[in-house]
């Protein structure tokens, strides 16, 4: 393995985790700036206001969006690793 193909790897490694954690970071930014409007327009600074909804909210599309993760993950290995480790 050459030192480009390392770095092809690793692009096509960085590349795929930013394409798995976007839909979990999007809607914690949604969420959040949706409690942190409700927040200034109400004038309530509840603590839990702001964590209980955007734990809940991350954890639903994280759990809506594993199929897909693992799908890009096992399709990752299948093309870029195994076969760098097999021809070998």
């Amino acid at each position: 393995m050459t030192e480009g193909d390392l770095l092809d790897v690793l692009r096509e490694a960085l590349w795929m985790a930013l394409v798995m954690a976007t839909p979990v970071l999007g809607i914690a930014l949604v969420v959040g700036l949706a409690i942190g409007l409700f927040q200034a327009l109400t004038s309530i600074q509840e603590m839990t206001l702001t964590f209980v909804p955007k734990l809940g909210a991350i954890v639903a599309v994280f759990w809506l969006s594993m199929s897909y993760s693992g799908g890009l993950l096992v399709t990752f290995f299948n093309d870029q690793i195994i076969t760098r480790i097999a021809g070998q």
